[in-house]
């Protein structure tokens, strides 16, 4: 269950109106990585959380908060759109400055939200589920999370970067100090499992069902041999179960491929050697 605060969790009023730059913020909002992302896969993660306890408060507090935070990028959105349009399409027909500066707008913004936020990205495309993860497995979610967190904070701190409003910048650090606690957050809940589980998802499927000649081998398809120097080259893997071997120009162990013609009713492109059957006529 869940209720409503009328208060925001951090303030979102912006100091003036700019239509162009809400365009921008749909971004966080809407987008890959934005808020509705982050609070529809973490929401269905903790619903669907079956190891009960810490994991799935902690899943869920995180959840709700994200819910604050579309409400407050909403808000900010709302605000940047106030009494905008109007105004400045007046303006833009007497200056084409404006006007150009005018055509950065979203129309929708206007036309199909009434001044208000859209669940799309910065250039209209709709928000997807296909955007979360929610698999069961804990650590698999949770590394899906901190890169979610990693991107998202990303994005925030550029949009910071595009505006000079004081108070667009003040939401944006909020939002982007709960993005360092978050990825830290998730950092040490993907350490803790990593110890009872080990670091390799799924732990529980039988290594001997796994090709294990290729399970450590670092295989070099490239021109030189410059990724010889990375940590997962040589040494100790971190799963602590074998030792990185590097593979300069790995021959393959395939067979060559060789399909059957299809049948006639598929149409499609005989063998080259194939003889069209003529009429007996």
């Amino acid at each position: 269950m869940f209720y409503h605060i009328k208060e925001l969790q951090y303030t979102a009023k912006p100091s003036k109106p700019d239509p162009v730059y809400a365009k921008k913020l749909q971004e966080i909002l809407g987008g890959q990585y934005g808020e509705i992302s982050v609070m529809m896969q973490y929401l269905f993660q903790g619903w669907n959380c079956r190891a009960e306890g810490k994991y799935r408060d902690m899943i869920l507090d995180i959840a709700t908060e994200e819910i604050a935070h579309v409400e407050m990028i909403a808000t900010m959105i709302a605000q940047l759109l106030d009494n905008a349009p109007a105004h400045d399409q007046e303006q833009g027909a007497k200056d084409p400055v404006i006007e150009a500066v005018l055509g950065g707008m979203n129309p929708q913004h206007a036309i199909v939200n009434g001044l208000g936020a859209q669940p799309n990205d910065s250039v209209g495309y709709p928000w997807t589920a296909r955007y979360t993860v929610a698999s069961g497995n804990l650590l698999a979610d949770f590394r899906a999370n901190l890169n979610a967190e990693s991107q998202g904070r990303l994005q925030a701190v550029r949009l910071y970067e595009m505006t000079t409003d004081p108070a667009v910048r003040d939401m944006l650090s909020f939002l982007i100090a709960r993005d360092t606690m978050h990825q830290n957050q998730w950092l040490a809940a993907i350490e803790e499992l990593e110890q009872s589980q080990g670091i390799v998802v799924p732990s529980t499927f039988n290594k001997e069902y796994e090709k294990q000649e290729v399970s450590y081998s670092f295989m070099n398809y490239s021109e030189g041999e410059e990724s010889r120097a990375g940590r997962w080259a040589s040494g100790p893997t971190l799963d602590g179960q074998s030792t990185f071997e590097y593979v300069q120009s790995p021959k393959a162990m395939g067979q060559k491929p060789k399909l059957e013609p299809g049948a006639k009713y598929i149409h499609g492109t005989p063998p080259l050697n194939f003889k069209l059957e003529q009429d007996s006529e």
